[in-house]
């Protein structure tokens, strides 16, 4: 399974997660796609700073070759697909009252 696979199966899994499991539906609110909008920025900082000092290395047969901000566009659907999925846990935990004991 190479690279891309699994990034996208990745983003399905978050989206499953999000819209029929917790049902948080965080995906078709206008919020969510605001906050994505202002971590993405850093999360592109963040690959870039990795990957152009050869931190983090990717073989290039398991990647689709485009990069942004030197990493592979993989990276980016890996960042969304943990970003919405704490997100959904943290809406559905909190519609719980699930709260951190004292």
């Amino acid at each position: 399974m190479s690279y891309t696979q699994i990034a996208l199966f990745a983003v399905a899994c978050a989206a499953a997660l999000d819209l029929y499991l917790l049902k948080s539906r965080l995906l078709l609110r206008k919020a969510f796609w605001t906050s994505y909008s202002i971590l993405l920025p850093f999360q592109l900082l963040t690959n870039w700073w990795l990957t152009s000092r050869n931190i983090v290395m990717y073989d290039r047969r398991q990647i689709l070759g485009p990069r942004l901000a030197s990493a592979p566009l993989e990276d980016i659907a890996f960042g969304f697909a943990l970003i919405l999925g704490v997100l959904a846990l943290w809406v559905y935990w909190g519609r719980r009252g699930v709260e951190r004991e004292k």
